[in-house]
């Protein structure tokens, strides 16, 4: 939601000028004219909402930031309708619009969620840019294949998955009938994703190396994913931030198509 920060920001800067202009300037020559000239309504709104609107920039571009998850290729860790949290430091701090970082914090770790600004498979690539949200597999200089038996190597090493049994979650009559899910031991970090043969789509098999300053990114609904197998890397600077709340899950325009309280709460791993 790019445009959402621009106009923050517009908004910010504007009401702040003619605040501070104000404050210099023209309160000094009302006051001289007899000091009870009143103050104009540009002068009013931009005093009693520049605070507001400049906080919620600060808070939005440093600390945390909502999004809503709009498909099904994070299941079952997210599903659609799944509002969420991004920890906007956790990669280090970046000023709104330009997307430059000015803080050096930390780096993803193998199995975060996370979320980026697609890189696009081309210049003209209409999505990119759109924030999308995927878990980090392969980190700079990693080894990564996936086979077609659905097997995932990461350096050489495959990586372990424990059964669960048949998929019972949101969607499971529909566009998730026959998906297993399995518990996938990534690094030092658990989580679930699913397994669907019906789904396996040739482009999701192959072998990649991780360049330096780019991460290897795939969706836990595996096989219905687009994700770095088909478009590539995400570069480092595209990082948003991680994912590690959820609160709130809500399908259609004011919770029309239903209301999952069951979600509210719920961390993201």
């Amino acid at each position: 939601m790019a445009w959402f920060e621009n106009i923050l920001v517009l908004l910010s800067v504007v009401t702040g000028i003619v605040w501070l202009l104000d404050a210099l300037f023209f309160r000094k020559r009302r006051e001289a004219r007899g000091g009870a000239a009143h103050e104009p309504a540009v002068v009013e709104y931009s005093r009693s909402l520049f605070p507001v609107i400049f906080a919620v920039l600060i808070l939005r571009s440093f600390i945390a930031e909502p999004f809503r998850i709009p498909s099904s290729s994070m299941m079952p860790t997210l599903l659609t309708g799944d509002f969420i949290l991004v920890n906007k430091f956790s990669y280090g701090l970046r000023l709104p619009v330009t997307k430059q970082k000015v803080v050096e914090l930390g780096e993803p770790a193998r199995g975060d969620v996370v979320v980026f600004r697609y890189p696009g498979m081309g210049p003209d690539d209409p999505a990119r840019g759109v924030d999308y949200i995927k878990r980090v597999v392969g980190l700079p200089g990693d080894e990564i294949a996936f086979g077609e038996d659905h097997s995932l190597t990461i350096n050489g090493r495959r990586v372990t998955v424990q059964p669960i049994g048949p998929y019972a979650g949101a969607g499971a009559d529909r566009d998730m009938a026959g998906a297993l899910t399995q518990r996938v031991h990534l690094g030092d970090r658990t989580h679930q994703s699913l397994q669907i043969y019906r789904y396996a789509d040739p482009r999701l098999v192959g072998n990649w190396t991780v360049p330096a300053g780019h991460y290897f990114v795939m969706g836990d609904n595996r096989d219905n994913s687009e994700d770095s197998r088909v478009w590539g890397f995400v570069p480092e600077e595209n990082l948003v931030g991680r994912a590690f709340f959820i609160w709130l899950n809500c399908q259609g325009w004011f919770c029309t198509d239903g209301f999952d309280a069951s979600r509210i709460g719920d961390s993201i791993r």
